[in-house]
């Protein structure tokens, strides 16, 4: 079934949100993300504060935005993309690895500067929970309906999944006095390799989807 393309209101809307966002990051990258206001990202994209409020409810969610929007669409997209013959696992696991780890010098630049307060790194990690929805529906399209419950929960883990190999991820290394430094809104560092932490997290419920899987097969 064909999607039919938004309307003039939604382009609208979506064209306001991308302003916002970027600009949001723009001023971030170039004051610091303490020295920008909602006021300030509001004005730079040519909007009202209340209209912002209307598509944002901080300046941590605008600025992240820029960086992980329409991630959640585009790994359902990425995992429904997978031939059908592509285990289920491996489908998930390679969306979700190829969505968050292929950036450009922009994001990485961003992602740097999300890292250096912890207001930004938590915004970020809340961006997961949009995983699930989207993962659901196109989970539950290679399943059938009948397994649509079971879709919902391979779904939620792994959301939850992808969150704890962020969390790890960002982690700072090192010793208690460099975790408080990050608690308090220090630089931190993402540790070890972000491919590599998503596949360990995401190995546990490889059985679970063959599972699912194999009482779908004829």
């Amino acid at each position: 079934m064909t999607t039919p393309p938004p309307g003039l209101r939604e382009r609208k809307k979506q064209a306001t949100r991308e302003a916002l966002r970027e600009a949001a990051l723009r001023l971030a990258m170039e004051r610091g993300p303490d020295q920008v206001r909602v006021e300030d990202i509001a004005e730079a994209a040519g909007v009202s504060p209340r209209t912002y409020n209307n598509y944002f409810a901080s300046r941590e969610q605008a600025i992240v935005s820029a960086v992980t929007a329409d991630r959640e669409a585009r790994i359902a997209a990425a995992f429904a993309a997978r031939p059908e013959g592509v285990r289920l696992a491996d489908a998930v696991t390679e969306a979700v690895v190829e969505q968050y780890t292929n950036t450009g010098e922009r994001e990485h630049q961003a992602l740097l500067l999300i890292t250096t307060q912890t207001a930004l790194r938590d915004a970020f990690l809340d961006t997961t929970a949009g995983i699930e929805l989207p993962l659901t529906a196109v989970i539950a399209e290679r399943l059938g309906n009948a397994e649509a419950h079971t879709a919902r929960v391979l779904a939620a883990s792994v959301t939850a999944a992808v969150r704890i190999a962020l969390e790890g991820w960002l982690r700072p290394a090192g010793t208690a006095e460099t975790a408080g430094s990050f608690a308090a809104g220090g630089l931190v560092v993402p540790a070890g390799s972000l491919p590599d932490r998503l596949r360990t997290a995401l190995a546990p419920l490889a059985p679970a989807f063959d599972a699912a899987e194999q009482r779908t097969q004829p």
